[in-house]
């Protein structure tokens, strides 16, 4: 049997990071197999769809390099489907949902309800008051077929519950923990199709997984304690299950859910920040999978070949910022400084170094200005921070040693020749920067750090950084002819 796999995630706003890991392990898990990778929408719950959500996500997913074979695309700005099994969007499957609700009502595995809100809450409430666990009480469980009618006939408002049967014991294997075991009596008669004429998840998903012929099910651990009732479901329509995989929950460095009030935890954050999709996707990996030697940095297509699901950890992994700022880190280095450049040119003007205009005038000194900065930014809108220095006239003293520095007793002869040599420059480019230095150690036998680091905390008020001829070049005659004045006026 080839290996079908399917992301279903729900337009209910941002792709959450552990929504992408849970698309990225079936992505992989396909891709190792040479099976299908199928995108689904579950858009049941019509209160909480978002609009814009299943194309936002398509986009996060597509930047991410996490293709699916089948299922939901974009047509430019469309909504389309591929694939044969289709549609891929909950809400346009609602007859086949009718078909297969009628045959459980028919077998008996299914019944009508007809308990208010008002009743359920007032049964949950008792129910939590005598130390029990929450759940529906069978109220309506043998109704007969007469009772039934009538109450459909004069409009009753109703539901249509799953019939578990009682104190049986269910189990399944799952790849990542083993043999798992959940009695009916723990459980209760889950709503199957709701009021609005539409299935909830559970009947939903299992209807869907069995049609298009998903082999096996990847997904959060939040969905385990549900995963009985859609093995009895499985059970009660003669089918055979797909091999259920739950998956560690992120967590965050307290051990707890990763979530918003911790920071970023949307992929189009990190995109927004300039994370790289290569360097979000080789972290991503990692957390809660681990390969069989130390291996850190992968391609997507090393990550293909190396994946397996008994490799995935039982337990949450945590996401560690700084761990990712390391990985995408990498990436940027790895990276042409074109593409740094086009990725650093919306923070630039977003902060008001340059204008649009200035961007396409001066791409080339641009480019010099990332090549500058591009070993020592972990995500690109670090440029922000980490340029300021190329954009300003001041000199701000970054630490203790540069504030020692300013004030050698050198420094004023050393600014003087360091001064005339750029007046009299025809252009400031790396060869100046690499031959003033001589020059200035010929004429006043400064050499050395005694050199190097003072004319350095001058020009960008650090002992140390990139090279400082390229430094040069980027600043220009102008700026440092500028910054001379502004250290002989107010720092020394």
């Amino acid at each position: 049997m080839s290996v079908r796999v399917r992301f279903a995630p729900s337009p209910t706003g941002f792709v959450h990071i552990g929504s992408l890991r849970t698309a990225l392990y079936n992505y992989l898990f396909a891709r190792k197999n040479n099976g299908k990778y199928i995108l689904r929408v579950e858009d049941t719950d019509q209160s909480r769809y978002v609009e814009g959500a299943i194309e936002g996500m398509l986009r996060s997913m597509e930047w991410a390099g996490v293709n699916h074979d089948e299922g939901v695309i974009l047509n430019g700005e469309h909504l389309g489907q591929r694939g044969e099994f289709g549609p891929y969007i909950q809400s346009q499957r609602l007859d086949i949902y009718k078909q297969y609700i009628k045959i459980l009502l028919e077998n008996g595995y299914a019944y009508y309800c007809f308990c208010s809100k008002e009743r359920l809450d007032e049964v949950r409430e008792k129910q939590k008051a005598e130390g029990l666990t929450a759940g529906y009480d069978g109220h309506c469980r043998n109704l007969s077929k007469e009772e039934v009618e009538e109450k459909i006939r004069a409009g009753h408002p109703h539901v249509i519950r799953l019939r578990l049967p009682e104190n049986k014991d269910i189990k399944f294997t799952d790849i990542v923990r083993g043999e798992v075991v959940m009695n009916t009596v723990d459980l209760d008669d889950q709503v199957l199709m709701k009021s609005d004429g539409f299935p909830t998840y559970h009947f939903a998903v299992v209807v869907d997984d069995h049609l298009m012929g998903i082999t096996h099910v990847i997904r959060g651990e939040e969905w385990l304690p549900s995963t009985p009732k859609h093995v009895y479901l499985y059970e009660a329509f003669g089918w055979e299950a797909p091999q259920y995989v739950h998956l560690p929950n992120i967590l965050n460095a307290d051990r707890k859910k990763l979530s918003k009030r911790q920071g970023d935890v949307a992929v189009e954050d990190f995109l927004n920040k300039g994370y790289l999709p290569e360097g979000l996707v080789n972290y991503i990996a990692l957390v809660g999978w681990s390969p069989e030697d130390n291996q850190e940095i992968f391609s997507m297509k090393e990550l293909e070949e190396s994946f397996s699901l008994e490799r995935v950890s039982k337990s949450g992994g945590v996401f560690d910022v700084n761990k990712l700022n390391w990985v995408n880190g990498h990436y940027i280095r790895e990276s042409s400084v074109e593409r740094i450049t086009d990725l650093a040119i919306p923070h630039l003007i977003e902060v008001g170094y340059i204008t649009e205009d200035e961007a396409k005038e001066r791409y080339e000194w641009l480019k010099d200005l990332v090549s500058v900065l591009q070993d020592r930014i972990s995500y690109v809108a670090e440029i922000k921070d980490k340029s300021d220095v190329f954009f300003k006239t001041e000199i701000e003293l970054k630490d203790d040693e540069s504030k020692e520095l300013i004030k050698v007793e050198h420094l004023p002869q050393l600014l003087d020749v360091f001064q005339s040599k750029v007046e009299e420059a025809e252009a400031i480019d790396e060869d100046f920067g690499k031959k003033v230095f001589k020059e200035i150690q010929k004429e006043t036998g400064i050499k050395g750090p005694n050199l190097f680091k003072p004319i350095r905390v001058v020009l960008t008020g650090e002992v140390h950084g990139p090279d400082l001829p390229l430094v040069m070049k980027v600043l220009g005659s102008e700026n440092i002819l500028k910054r001379i004045q502004y250290v002989k006026e107010h720092l020394i």
